[in-house]
C-alpha cells in the first residue's frame, strides 16, 4: 500500500509538459466525441481503450463518466453540428437611380441588405449590394435549396 501511495504521490508532482497535457485532453476529446457520435456503448469504448493500451481500470472509470453522459453529449454535439451562423435581423432598401448629371445611362435598381449574422453568442453586421437581377437569381437558388432541403425531410 505505501508503495502505490508513494508512486501515485510521485505521478501527480511530476512535472507535466503543457504540450503533453494538451495533447491528453485533445485525444480524449476525440475518443468521447467520436463514441457518442457513432452511438459506442460503454463496454465497447472500454473494451477499444484496454486493446489501444489504456489499463482496465482506467479505460472503466473513464466509460462509466461517458455512460452517464453519453446523452448530454450527444445533444451538444447535435446542437453543434453543421451549424452556420444564425439571421438575427434583415433590413433592406432598394435605390433607383433616376436621373443623373454624372452618369450617362441610369442602370436597373440597386438593392442593399443589412444582415445581422449571429454565432453563438457574437453578433456582426453583413452588408451586400446586388442588382435586381441578382436578386431574383438569389431569390430563386433559395428556393430550390428550401425545396431540396424539404424533400429529405
Amino acid at each position: 500500500m505505501l508503495s502505490d501511495y508513494t508512486s501515485l504521490i510521485t505521478w501527480i508532482f511530476l512535472p507535466a509538459e503543457s504540450g503533453d497535457i494538451k495533447a491528453t485532453v485533445a485525444v480524449l476529446s476525440f475518443i468521447l466525441s467520436s463514441a457518442a457520435k457513432h452511438n459506442v456503448s460503454g463496454d465497447n469504448l472500454s473494451s477499444e481503450l484496454q486493446q489501444l493500451g489504456l489499463p482496465r481500470e482506467h479505460a472503466v472509470s473513464l466509460c462509466r463518466s461517458y455512460e452517464e453522459k453519453q446523452t448530454a453529449l450527444q445533444e451538444t454535439l447535435r446542437e453543434n453540428s453543421l451549424r452556420l451562423s444564425r439571421l438575427s435581423s434583415l433590413s433592406w432598401r432598394v435605390d433607383q437611380t433616376l436621373s443623373s448629371s454624372i452618369l450617362q445611362e441610369v442602370n436597373e435598381p440597386v438593392v442593399h441588405l443589412n444582415l445581422c449574422m449571429r454565432e453563438s453568442a457574437d453578433s456582426r453586421p453583413l452588408a451586400v449590394t446586388m442588382s435586381a437581377t441578382k436578386l431574383r437569381v438569389l431569390l430563386t437558388e433559395l428556393k430550390q435549396a428550401l425545396e431540396i432541403m424539404n424533400s429529405l425531410n
